[in-house]
């Protein structure tokens, strides 16, 4: 029966159904969750960003866990988007102690020193201030914003997006600075489209209103949101959830940059840089993350944003 459930709640993890994970646990008796379902419930947690109830969890098993990287690096992670740097700093130097080398790890500690150093300057906000839906759409104190810009034809970039859905939060950063773009395409080995830079500078990631795009051989996808430049929320270009990690942990091809997640984590749209190159423009594409099979969607991400629609398209 426990076998059976480690396997379906690996498998919920895998299809990204998180509150079916915690249900599920959460349904067992205090006193029957031993150490391996609390670290399933844990981690769940913290993909829905209930970071203080992750960590009441952790803790529950911390002497089983000092030995243990994961449990380090998932409690620091939970410490970490809750502010707590001092806390998430040591958790993460026991993973790199017990596992050396490993980059997530290391990337984790590189950030909390870029946080830290921001806050000895004065220009770091409190956990509060940064949670908040007001503080996420500001810059940080001190840094300079990129310049505003104006979109060409009939494009609203305004209206593009849907900030009233729940799961935007996931995805909006604050307005990216020069430095953070400079940054961020540094870590991605990529240099960005001039089109979707704009736009991240307008508004910075979040879920559109039109999240279907029909592809020139008839098929349509469902896009869930779309990534901003940024290291700190999950579903941002350099975020835990976001390019690097995705294609590192799915195995997709490192041809280019991942913008979008779908549905089901059936696959994710791609810049593919193959036939531009790093100084051209980037096509845009879909690839199935069973097959790995590549679908071309369009020539440019303007073209791919313009042609979003609001609703499935049939053939």
């Amino acid at each position: 029966m426990r076998e059976e459930l480690l396997e379906q709640l690996q498998t919920w993890h895998e299809e990204d159904e998180y509150e079916q994970i915690v249900q599920a646990i959460m349904d067992v008796p205090a006193e029957e969750r031993d150490y391996e379902l609390v670290n399933h419930l844990g981690r769940a947690l913290n993909n829905l960003e209930r970071y203080d109830e992750a960590v009441g969890q952790f803790l529950t098993v911390a002497a089983e866990g000092q030995e243990d990287p994961l449990w380090h690096y998932r409690i620091g992670l939970a410490y970490y988007y809750l502010g707590r740097y001092d806390e998430a700093r040591t958790a993460f130097e026991n993973a790199d102690r017990l596992e050396p080398g490993d980059e997530d790890t290391l990337e984790f500690l590189n950030w909390i020193e870029e946080k830290t150093a921001e806050g000895a300057s004065g220009s770091e906000a409190t956990p509060n201030e940064a949670a908040s839906e007001t503080e996420a759409t500001k810059p940080e104190a001190g840094q300079t914003l990129a310049a505003p810009v104006n979109f060409e034809g009939d494009f609203d970039a305004a209206s593009f997006w849907d900030d009233g859905n729940p799961a935007a939060e996931k995805y909006v950063s604050a307005p990216p600075t020069d430095a953070l773009i400079e940054s961020v395409e540094e870590s991605l080995v990529f240099r960005l489209p001039a089109f979707y830079v704009n736009l991240m500078k307008v508004h910075n990631g979040g879920i559109p209103r039109g999240r279907y795009f029909r592809s020139e051989s008839g098929e349509t996808v469902e896009i869930l949101g779309l990534m901003g430049i940024g290291r700190e929320k999950p579903h941002s270009l350099c975020g835990a959830a976001g390019s690097r990690a995705t294609i590192e942990r799915e195995g997709y091809p490192e041809f280019g940059v991942v913008l979008c997640d779908t549905p089901s984590d059936a696959g994710v749209v791609m810049l593919d840089y193959r036939e531009s190159a790093n100084d051209g423009e980037p096509e845009v594409v879909y690839v199935e993350k069973a097959s790995k099979k590549v679908t071309r969607l369009a020539p440019s991400f303007e073209a791919f944003v313009r042609g979003l629609t609001g609703g499935a398209q049939q053939g």
